[in-house]
């Protein structure tokens, strides 16, 4: 009598060498149990927790009288089938008769059957379906058109003719198809090779029967030979099925969920860390069984187990983790989450894109492996070979286990720079050390990368990211590095706590950059609408101050002129007075102070404003803050790689450092000048490495933000 074992705690116990064929283990708690070399023929495992469970060389599958009646059920189908195949040639054998009638209906079945079999070989047995549905509208056109020139008499006799032929032929050539291969799946499934062979036998001895009995003397022979070419292009289509031709795929299904009734099941079960090592899981249900680094390494017929809803569903997956040979191919947005693929040979595999969440590479080789934008959170990577890897965008984080990787050195890139070979190696030159390559990433272990592909709107960027860190107080966050990638590429790096929610706090930033960045739109097409409106207005300024200097011109005087303007451009306005010494016409004009432009406020004259109020260094051979911040405004000034519009937002940014610098103390101007310093940053990222201002800013920034008290 079978055991029952349902809801009880077995963690740790042995089975070793135990018959429990048809156990009953369903919910129970087996976690660390020794099942080695077991007998589970027909147990039940469903919902049972089953982490780290030791199946090596168990025996799983059907019980003997499971096998016995789905073989019989093979048999009853593969009649059922013959039957259909016989009157299949028999209709067909009427274009062998004489008479118009017979002539025409076997020409209709022989025309239907060979366009049915064409597409069901080619395309599936639906697409052979879908042709017949498509013949049966087009009799019906013709009969209609037929109708049209006034033999309606015809036409619905050659309507109705044609129609029950096609109708006919589609029914006795689906049923027959269908119940074929499904019996020939299942022989396939649950038996022996002994019992395929006598499921087509049957078949084709059923056929043979069904034709030569209902055909004529004169038609018996082509009869009986239609119906064995019918009857084996259904075994065919099992056998293709079962072969895993996807065409068929649904075939296979039906029939390997079928054959795995009674079977062993493990329906549900939790199987993390469980070992099936040279197990036998033929006919087994592993339908939507937690897999998590479970170990298929060299089982056996787990291509016939039931695997709906688990990473066995691909073909290829079942292959590599029973072989743990997967060198050279590919596997490109391969689901092999939680796989168990300890030791496998992966040299030069290609597993771009791949979902490799919670799955173990422990020892494995990866030597030259395409692991772009691989999804690698919680892998592990222990002791794993990894010289030549492409590690181009992959995502890790502080779960990802690199502990003693033997690696001499990665790729950053998958393709060559443009019009170079350089892939970005690492190191750019020589090996890495014992424990180098692990150091190397922990920096990107505790990083959160923002990837804009258009550009930086530097003002949303800041609005986003205070944003950020004011939602997500709990994690100290911070700018580690602004990265130009070309082609509008930019890469910001975001350093985080090792607990801290990566994904949520990637999602706040998107979220809020997103709103920043519309907000600062509708500002500036606000703003530019404004400054269309004021154009004129400063137009006629202009032409107004050329009258009045033309009439001034005739002697030479001094005149002091004080001029305000207000520049509705800008958030806050800011009034400047010029004076202005007037000489006769021919002679010399000259300006006190900054030159007067009345078009727009003169940033620069702000900013040298704002830095003289510094106080000079306190050292003759220490630069302070205001030589530093006069140096940094003359390498913006002299700049020729950025736009005017950009050398005006940096020559703010350096205003707002000289402000700051006024009270460094107050966090107030700490954070202001922290954005400021960012604000920069992003805006020579942009530029050629060679440009000179990169290497200025990159100089000073760090002493402006140790005088700062920045860090």
């Amino acid at each position: 009598m079978p055991q029952d074992f349902s809801g009880k705690n077995l963690q740790g116990r042995s089975f070793k060498g135990q018959d429990l064929t048809g156990a009953n283990f369903s919910y129970a708690y087996i976690r660390d149990a020794n099942f080695t070399n077991v007998n589970l023929r027909g147990a039940n495992f469903t919902n049972a927790i089953l982490r780290g469970a030791n199946f090596s060389h168990a025996k799983a599958g059907l019980q003997r009288r499971s096998v016995i009646g789905l073989v019989l059920v093979s048999w009853l189908m593969s009649a059922m089938s013959g039957i259909f195949s016989g009157y299949a040639g028999y209709f067909v054998s009427f274009v062998s008769e004489i008479g118009f009638y017979n002539f025409y209906t076997g020409l209709t079945w022989l025309i239907v059957l060979t366009i049915f079999w064409i597409i069901t070989i080619r395309q599936g047995l639906l697409a052979g379906l879908g042709a017949i549905a498509l013949a049966s509208t087009g009799a019906i056109a013709i009969a209609i058109a037929i109708a049209s020139t006034g033999s309606i008499a015809i036409a619905i006799a050659s309507t109705g003719n044609i129609v029950i032929a096609i109708t006919s032929t589609g029914a006795i050539a689906i049923t027959g198809v269908l119940a074929s291969a499904v019996a020939v799946a299942l022989a396939l499934a649950c038996a022996s090779a002994i019992a395929v062979a006598v499921t087509i036998a049957l078949a084709s001895a059923v056929a043979t029967a069904v034709a030569a009995t209902s055909a004529s003397t004169s038609a018996a022979v082509v009869a009986i030979a239609l119906a064995e070419a019918f009857s084996l292009l259904s075994a065919y289509v099992g056998w293709r099925a079962l072969e895993g031709d996807p065409k068929h795929a649904w075939i296979r299904s039906f029939a390997i969920a079928f054959a795995s009734t009674g079977g062993t099941n493990f329906h549900s079960a939790d199987l993390t860390d469980a070992d099936f090592t040279q197990a036998t899981l033929k006919n087994t249900d592993l339908s939507k069984a937690n897999l998590t680094r479970t170990r298929f390494y060299e089982s056996k017929k787990l291509d016939f187990a039931r695997v709906d809803d688990t990473i066995l569903v691909d073909t290829n997956v079942v292959t590599l983790l029973v072989s743990g040979n997967g060198r050279g191919q590919s596997y490109v947005g391969a689901n092999l989450r939680g796989a168990n693929l300890m030791g496998a040979n992966l040299k030069d595999a290609n597993l771009k894109q791949a979902d490799i969440i919670a799955a173990t590479f422990q020892g494995a080789c990866l030597e030259s492996a395409n692991l772009t934008l691989t999804q690698a959170i919680d892998t592990d990577f222990t002791s794993a070979q990894m010289t030549g890897a492409c590690v181009e965008a992959w995502n890790i984080e502080s779960t990802t286990k690199l502990d003693d990787v033997d690696c001499r050195y990665v790729y950053l890139l998958e393709y060559p720079k443009p019009k170079t070979d350089d892939r970005e190696r690492r190191p750019s030159s020589g090996e890495f050390k014992a424990g180098e390559f692990t150091k190397l990433f922990e920096e990107v272990l505790n990083t959160v990368d923002l990837i804009f592909r258009d550009g930086v709107d530097w003002k949303a960027f800041l609005a986003a990211f205070q944003k950020v860190q004011v939602e997500n107080e709990d994690s100290e966050l911070a700018i580690q590095s602004i990265e130009n990638k070309g082609d509008g590429v930019v890469v910001v790096k975001v350093s985080v706590p090792p607990d801290a929610n990566k994904e949520k706090i990637h999602s706040d930033f998107n979220q809020n950059y997103s709103l920043a960045l519309q907000a600062v739109e509708a500002k500036y097409k606000a703003l530019l609408q404004a400054k269309d409106e004021q154009i004129e207005e400063h137009r006629q300024k202009y032409t107004d101050m050329k009258e009045i200097t033309s009439l001034l011109a005739s002697k030479s005087i001094n005149v002091q002129v004080e001029s305000k303007l207000e520049n509705k451009n800008m958030t806050n306005s800011n009034d400047s007075s010029r004076k202005v010494e007037i000489g006769s016409v021919g002679r010399d004009f000259n300006a006190s102070g900054q030159a007067l432009n009345l078009g727009e406020i003169d940033i620069s004259g702000t900013v040298t404003n704002a830095i003289n109020e510094l106080p000079p260094a306190t050292q003759a051979d220490k630069p302070g803050i205001k030589e530093l911040l006069k140096q940094l405004q003359t390498a913006i000034e002299e700049d020729d790689n950025l736009t005017a519009k950009n050398k005006e937002k940096a020559l703010k940014q350096v205003k707002a450092l000289a402000e700051a610098s006024q009270n460094p103390q107050q966090e107030e101007k700490q954070d202001l000048a922290g954005d400021a310093i960012t604000m920069l940053k992003g805006l020579v990222t942009g530029l050629p490495g060679a440009a000179k201002l990169v290497e200025d800013v990159n100089n000073l920034l760090p002493l402006i933000s140790g005088c700062l008290g920045l860090g």
